[in-house]
């Protein structure tokens, strides 16, 4: 069983779930980007900018809400994406990240040609926070450059929960 999150085929609807951000919102300079564009010969969400790691930044991003989606019967996610080098990851909220800072991480390996990623759940790690990661509550998941100051461009094509 696959539930497919989202395939990025309608302009309208990706705007209407997705949101780009950057460490701006805390005093950070790096600039974030995202548009529906066709990367090679695919739609998909792009995300470019760049991360600057002055005045305490570094990161910009792209998010959707996700609800209380439950995603027990699910081993992970799956993410169909391509891009410049950099170092990018998936971020996971859920009931248990009530501050901005905390989240559940996992690296994400971008490579030039389109490419199938699978993050199973064991993935992700907290990241300011002592809960282990609940997937029966998932509320938001977001792709991010971040840790490293680089010139970011990634774009997703697909976003499924497999198991």
């Amino acid at each position: 069983m696959i539930m497919l999150l989202d395939d990025f085929r309608s302009a309208a609807d990706v705007a209407q779930r997705w949101r780009a951000f950057s460490d701006r919102v805390m005093g950070g300079v790096s600039e974030a980007h995202a548009a529906f564009a066709e990367v090679q010969g695919q739609p998909a969400l792009r995300l470019t900018g760049r991360v600057s790691l002055e005045n305490n930044g570094g990161f910009v991003q792209m998010a959707r809400p996700l609800g209380d989606l439950d995603a027990l019967a699910f081993g992970g996610l799956q993410l169909r994406v391509c891009g410049a080098p950099g170092t990018y990851f998936v971020h996971l909220r859920t009931a248990d990240t009530r501050a901005p800072w905390q989240y559940y991480g996992a690296p994400l390996p971008v490579s030039e040609a389109w490419a199938d990623v699978f993050l199973p759940w064991s993935a992700f790690t907290a990241v300011s926070l002592s809960a282990p990661l609940d997937v029966r509550e998932l509320q938001r998941i977001g792709l991010v450059a971040a840790k490293t100051a680089f010139d970011a461009d990634v774009a997703i094509s697909r976003l499924e929960l497999v198991p």
